[in-house]
Order: structure tokens, then sequence, then C-alpha cells
């Protein structure tokens, strides 16, 4: 008897494919390579909220799905800021301080909260809490603002007169930020837990 394969985690999986490419139209040494680089970067980004529209309504969630979306997700954050960090930012006017340093800094805050909340939800699930630390609201906009500064900051040129990058900046420096409030929160729901005889 054929499986059928959710269409949801199809598109998850064509994200997790996605990546490489927008490495590679990054570097590439043509004056195009930046914008195809954000505009294949938007386009995966956009799948992130399609296959979890698409499998809510046709009913076609799953576990393989609940464990790639947010490997896709992190991965794809991850891998756009270390473009950005490995490549040296321009001159940003509207920022008054180093901006590579500025840039390093908070990538280091959203990549270290990541990695903190994903032990910290595995080990939730190991004491069966693991809805205590579900994604909030908080993350949700912490989500927003940081796949809009990535998308603007990997574009790297004006749009017109708007300076894309440094918006993308301020974007990226929101999201650290929400990034840093929504792990107090998360940490203060696991506490009780942490705390628990045996825990610590």
């Amino acid at each position: 008897m054929a499986v059928s394969f959710p269409v949801a985690n199809v598109l998850t999986l064509v994200r997790m494919l996605m990546i490489p490419l927008v490495v590679v139209l990054f570097y590439l040494p043509y004056s195009w390579s930046n914008p195809a680089a954000a505009i294949a970067f938007i386009l995966a980004a956009l799948t992130d909220w399609l296959d979890g529209y698409l499998a809510r309504r046709l009913g076609q969630t799953s576990r393989l799905g609940a464990f790639l979306d947010p490997v896709a997700d992190k991965l794809m954050v991850a891998v756009a800021l270390v473009l950005l960090v490995s490549h040296r930012s321009q001159d940003l006017k509207l920022i008054p301080f180093n901006p590579d340093l500025l840039i390093t800094l908070t990538a280091a805050i959203i990549i270290g909260r990541e990695i903190t909340i994903s032990a910290l939800r595995e080990w939730m699930a190991e004491v069966g809490a693991r809805g205590k630390v579900a994604v909030s609201s908080v993350g949700k906009l912490k989500t927003i603002f940081q796949m809009t500064g990535l998308s603007m900051m990997l574009f790297r040129s004006d749009v017109w007169f708007v300076p894309a990058y440094e918006m993308g900046v301020y974007c990226l420096m929101a999201a650290a930020a929400l990034t840093l409030w929504s792990m107090v929160l998360y940490l203060k729901a696991a506490w009780p837990d942490l705390m628990r005889s045996g825990a610590l």
C-alpha cells in the first residue's frame, strides 16, 4: 500500500534544500547575487507559514513535520547569520556603533538562545512538561523581526531610497531583544520543574 507524504513536509524539505542555494547565491560575484539570495531566503521563509497552514488545513500534522519544521527554521536563521557575520558589513550611517561587532553580538545572542531553548524543551519533554515551553506570542513576534531583518540584510543594497541593510540591522537588534525576553519567559515557566527535587 502506498504511503502518502504530507505536502507540508514536502515544503519543509524544500525549505531545507533552499539553504545551500541561499549560500551559493550570496557568494556569486555578480551585482544581482545578494538580492537573489535575499529573494530565495524570503521564499524559503514563506514556506514556513505555508507548510503550517496546509498541515492544519489538510489535517496532515505529523510527528515528522513537528520535528523537521523547527529544524528547518533554525538552520535557515543560523546559516543566514553566519553569512552576514562572515561578510564585512557596510558603513552604517544610522548606527553609531561598530557594525561588525554589533552584528556578531546579535548573532551570538540569537544562536545562543536557540541552543538554550532547544535544550530546555528537550529536558521539559523528558519530564512531561513540554507544553510549558510551547511557542509564545513573543516568540512569534521575534520570528517576524528576525526574518524581516535577515532578508533586508542579505539584500545588502538600498531599495530605491530606503536603506534596507541598516533597517535590517535594527530589525535584527529588535529580534535579539525579543529573543532574550522570550527566553526569560520560557525559563520562568520551566523554573518550578527545574527546581524540583533531583532537577538540579
